[in-house]
């Protein structure tokens, strides 16, 4: 049985900023197994959703339908989140997860024969069904990773391990596309399926090698009954509230990535590398960030770094939309980046540290219905704006509406606004 971090002996560094080194040493490796299932079940996910987004539009040539593969996903994730984190919490965080890996496999396994042409019928039909049936699989994972992590790290390191937990997801973002991109350029899309399925068995083989004394579980209340505590909780928190909120909406509205695709055949006039290129960028934004706030977490002033993040990544989508050039749109979504890299951290420490121990799977399910779900939504909001709209005008009517839901979170959630992260030690 590998030894974990004993809370009651643990002190801090000199610096009060341990390295991430000193972060693996001290915990036998746990951290970096956890954080190697995350960046292994992360490339997975960004692989399949460049080929499926290729694939699909490949097979249209419609934005709705691009949209419809966000809608194809969330529906089921939303309908089994809040079970999901009920599932966590009263038995096996571990083991859950790897379930949901191995669910993954079965999905890409499925888009590798509609690629290919063993299964026939409907192509389209078969690649949503399996979204649908990895939509189910992705509401464990979030839920499984934030309640391990809460088991490998002492409560005075969230901080800094959330930046560095936020690098490593960024970092699957950053190599993830790319990969898909380059895989479908160059080796078709048959190949890119094909390295998932690869990517969802190393994910679950790093879960399976992580061995942990899981706490006692949440008790035997019943499912219900338990799943509304969690979501009182959340609700009765203005600060976790409000954090996940401001995040779910700025999402909802601001997200262009789903369109991404369209730009590339329609504006930019590039092939599935320059898709997977635009996608890396905001994930590079997102892993410098990371990786700097997790030596400078921002303790003061807190709160109003957090909206001011949020407005950047508002302006950068809106000036997005307008630009004309491939690498001035690049720089603008790495920007983009940037600021949601900032609300990302933030958003997760403020859940880990004011979060009890016996809730954490059901408090980041919730957590994943509003920010998970919500690139989901997105996706199919800025299909119909699209379709409504036209292109351009739906993305900067995203951007619009971002900045007017930081105005809103602002005046409706003050004690978000004031918030100061150092408050939470």
């Amino acid at each position: 049985m590998a030894k974990f971090y004993d809370r009651a002996k643990m002190t801090d560094y000199p610096d009060g900023k341990p390295s991430f080194r000193q972060m693996l040493c001290n915990s036998n490796y746990a951290f970096l197994k956890l954080l190697s299932f995350r960046i292994f079940i992360v490339l997975a996910y960004q692989i399949m959703g460049i080929v499926v987004g290729w694939h699909i539009y490949e097979l249209t040539h419609d934005t709705l339908a691009l949209g419809l593969i966000g809608l194809a996903e969330v529906v089921p994730y939303f309908s089994c989140a809040l079970f999901a984190g009920y599932a966590i919490d009263h038995y096996s965080r571990r083991m859950f997860g790897v379930v949901a890996c191995l669910m993954l496999v079965v999905n890409a396994l499925t888009l590798t024969a509609v690629s290919i042409g063993w299964i026939s019928g409907n192509p389209s039909l078969w690649i949503y069904g399996s979204i649908a049936f990895g939509g189910v699989a992705r509401a464990f994972l979030g839920p499984s990773y934030s309640a391990m992590f809460a088991l490998v790290l002492p409560r005075n390191h969230y901080a800094h391990a959330s930046g560095i937990g936020s690098s490593v997801f960024q970092l699957g973002l950053v190599m993830g596309p790319a990969l898909g991109g380059i895989l479908v350029g160059w080796a078709g899309k048959t190949a890119g399926y094909g390295v998932a399925t690869g990517l969802c068995l190393c994910a679950a083989a790093a879960l399976l090698s992580l061995r942990v004394d899981e706490p006692p579980s949440a008790g035997s209340t019943p499912i219900f009954t338990s799943i509304a505590g969690g979501l009182k909780f959340v609700f009765s928190n203005q600060i976790i509230l409000g954090a996940q909120s401001l995040d779910m909406f700025a999402v909802l509205f601001g997200g262009a990535v789903s369109m991404l695709p369209a730009f590339i055949h329609d504006v930019f006039h590039y092939g599935p590398e320059g898709l997977g290129i635009l996608r890396a960028a905001p994930a590079i934004g997102g892993m410098m960030t990371g990786l700097f706030l997790s030596r400078h977490p921002i303790n003061l002033h807190t709160g109003r770094w957090f909206l001011g993040a949020v407005a950047g990544f508002g302006i950068c989508i809106i000036c997005f939309a307008i630009s004309v050039n491939f690498w001035i749109a690049g720089l603008l979504l790495l920007s983009s980046g940037v600021c949601d890299g900032v609300s990302v951290v933030m958003r997760t420490t403020i859940m880990q540290l004011l979060t009890p121990d016996d809730m954490r799977g059901r408090v980041s399910a919730i957590n994943g219905i509003f920010i998970g779900s919500s690139n989901e939504l997105g996706a199919f909001e800025s299909g119909i704006a699209a379709r409504l709209m036209g292109l351009v005008p739906s993305v900067i009517f995203g951007g619009i509406m971002t900045l007017t839901v930081v105005a809103a979170t602002a005046k409706l959630a003050p004690n978000l606004r004031r918030f100061e992260l150092e408050q939470l030690y």
